[in-house]
């Protein structure tokens, strides 16, 4: 397995960054160009691995489809695929298949899919079989385990011969994300009426459109977190908007209190250093991709903080409130659950030298850790990972002027 080691970097270059493409607004657009029957012009798509999963996937002829760790390609892929009546096995890697489906299949089942597990219930492989009757228009769904659920069920909402009310129970987890999602349906012509805990959608068509992905927010975050941590630096991040439909552009907001300015500009974003707090708290209940690299900068800042809304942390690439717990440690901070879903940070000293940090192939954990690099000499292995998401981090943050070696 390769290692990379980051060399310690206190002072920045005051460096232009490409961040990548948003890979959430390119995995919609792509679901509603194939509703389109491929007709519209989609500018700028991500170029991370789950983006071109997807769009190799909505091509492909083959029976079995391998998703390998895209979450939101196998969600959006199994309500697209179900109601195009395509038959078609969904598989993935080892961990895709210990990460639940059971919520989005039992609601596609009720609306008249075919749908079987080949393996564990409730978790794939899972087999879409014949043709799509729909036999319910109104169903319920919990709206606090996953977005990417209710996001799957709206766009193919127009497509059904009689609509789709959904009904949201409880409390609402990621609902900017939700917002994206009908927002780019609008884009291609699709009304909705959303009042109180319902979404109702019409049966429509979706029209072809030009649409532009913006830069993603989430791989923003990282640059955030290098510019809090470092003794001197400011940074020039292009792509971004002002007026973004992506939730993760809270980490404005929350970069303000740990140290962060920013300004706008036509071409996306300057960041620079500024005083910041010395506790802090905060509810990812709508920003969950940004947990982790906030709960990492603020342990290296030595900022107390309690944190809520983590619970889908559990679920995703790999249990990240697990692998943070085992990896703050290494420089003396501890996270732990004081109550039902209420965590708190205690900041500590480095007491593992040389810090070599564990991935579990998960993209954001290994970006979330890199701007330790400010502090320490730092390993980070399975660097790779990284092309999940942001595919020229390494390249970029050498750009930051961190230096990177490559290890076997």
């Amino acid at each position: 397995m390769h290692k990379i080691l980051l060399y310690r970097t206190a002072v920045l270059n005051n460096a232009t960054i490409q961040l990548p493409s948003s890979k959430s607004e390119s995995n919609r657009a792509l679901i509603i160009n194939a509703l389109c029957s491929h007709k519209s012009t989609l500018k700028n798509l991500s170029k991370a691995r789950d983006t071109q999963i997807l769009q190799d996937l909505l091509s492909s002829s083959k029976e079995v489809l391998d998703v390998m760790d895209a979450g939101t390609t196998m969600r959006f892929l199994t309500a697209f695929l179900a109601v195009q009546g395509q038959p078609k096995i969904l598989t993935g890697t080892p961990r895709m298949c210990e990460r639940p489906i059971q919520i989005l299949v039992d609601a596609l089942r009720y609306l008249g899919a075919k749908i079987e597990y080949l393996q564990k219930e409730g978790y794939p492989p899972i087999k879409i079989l014949g043709e799509f009757d729909q036999s319910a228009s109104e169903i319920e769904i919990p709206g606090n385990v996953s977005s990417q659920y209710i996001s799957a069920l709206l766009m193919i909402a127009p497509s059904l011969p009689l609509g789709l009310i959904l009904h949201l129970q409880g409390d609402i987890a990621s609902k900017p994300y939700i917002k994206m999602t009908l927002s780019i349906m609008k884009q291609f012509g699709v009304e909705h009426h959303w009042v109180d805990s319902k979404i109702t959608i019409e049966p429509q068509t979706y029209q072809p459109a030009k649409y532009e992905i913006e830069g993603d927010w989430s791989g923003a975050g990282y640059w955030f977190s290098l510019v809090a941590l470092a003794q001197k630096g400011e940074l020039n991040l292009l792509g971004l908007h002002q007026n973004s439909l992506q939730g993760d552009s809270q980490i404005i907001n929350i970069m303000n209190h740990l140290g962060v300015h920013t300004q706008f500009h036509s071409n996306g974003i300057f960041i620079s250093k500024k005083p910041g707090v010395d506790k802090f708290s905060y509810n990812f209940l709508d920003c969950p991709d940004l947990a982790q690299t906030v709960i990492v900068c603020c342990a290296a800042k030595g900022i107390r903080g309690v944190f809520t809304g983590l619970h889908s942390l559990r679920i995703k690439e790999t249990d990240r409130i697990g692998a943070l717990q085992t990896e703050l440690v290494k420089f003396g901070a501890t996270l732990e659950e004081k109550q039902n879903g209420e965590w708190m940070l205690v900041p500590g000293k480095n007491i593992s030298q040389p810090l070599t940090f564990s991935t579990y192939d998960d993209h954001r954990m290994a970006m979330s850790l890199a701007p330790l690099a400010t502090q320490e000499d730092l390993f980070i292995e399975n660097p790779q990972v990284v092309v999940k998401s942001f595919p020229d981090f390494w390249e970029e943050l050498n750009n930051a002027g961190m230096r990177t070696e490559l290890k076997r």
